[in-house]
């Protein structure tokens, strides 16, 4: 498994002092290859430039940029703590090859009046958007250009809580639209592996791609990444602090009961 640690680059950059040549230029970088490549920024798929870095494998399609500075991204952390009301009862659990499960973390939705969202057995109706996911969403938005209507929470209160290897691949999310995970607090592993190269009856041999995602990062996991790739957050034992991820997504209407 590769430790892709050329995303201390981008925080490195964005915390020191960026010269012009710097802010016109992304790293693109490749899962057998650790050489980086310099590209224009403003790239006319992102209507708001941040320096990206691309991250590239068989089927998986990413992008990767610190969207907040530490500060505002320990801001942002603070409100949200205050604002978020997490998910109890059965919307508190998973349904797994047909057992219920409690989640290994805390959850709630929110998004667009009437919105709904099912995974894992449990249909979830998006809590109207508080301030700070706006102000979020809306950051996202202006740096890639897509829009959002649901965004799923998800605290982990340190490194005990996890989550399993799954894709989002729900006939309800607008495949056109890559899903923007935006972390907050403590930095975690998050790990892709193929769907080919899965258990022992794995097929291939393809090697995982680890990912370590710090505060006010944004990745983006574009078409078709979630058809061939499977990703997880697994426990981290050593990690005391918690974290809040957001995984914006935009719902089809007409999938809409």
């Amino acid at each position: 498994m590769r430790l892709l640690t050329a995303m201390e680059t981008i925080v490195n950059k964005r915390s020191g002092a960026d010269d012009d040549s710097t802010r016109s230029q992304r790293k693109r970088m490749k899962q057998e290859d650790d050489s980086d490549e310099d590209e224009d920024a403003a790239d006319s798929e992102f209507s708001h430039p941040v320096p990206w870095q691309k991250i590239e494998a068989e089927g998986l399609d990413c992008d990767y940029a610190l969207l907040f500075h530490e500060k505002e991204a320990d801001h942002l952390f603070k409100q949200l703590e205050e604002e978020v009301v997490y998910s109890t009862g059965e919307e508190a659990k998973v349904q797994v090859f047909g057992k219920v499960y409690n989640i290994p973390r805390k959850q709630a939705s929110y998004g667009d009046a009437g919105l709904t969202y099912t995974y894992s057995g449990v249909t979830r109706l998006a809590c109207p958007w508080t301030p700070t996911l706006e102000y979020i969403r809306d950051a996202v938005t202006k740096t890639t250009g897509q829009t959002f209507n649901f965004v799923l929470v998800n605290r982990y209160k340190d490194g005990q809580d996890h989550m399993g290897e799954h894709r989002d691949d729900e006939k309800e999310l607008d495949p056109l639209c890559p899903i923007a995970s935006v972390s907050l607090g403590a930095a975690r592993d998050f790990i892709f592996r193929h769907r080919d190269a899965r258990g022992k009856q794995s097929c291939r041999q393809i090697q995982p791609v680890k990912l370590v995602l710090a505060p006010g990062s944004l990745l983006l996991m574009n078409s078709p990444t979630n058809t061939f790739w499977y990703h997880s957050l697994p426990v981290r034992k050593k990690v005391l602090l918690p974290r809040i991820n957001l995984t914006f997504r935009r719902i089809l209407l007409n999938c809409q009961k």
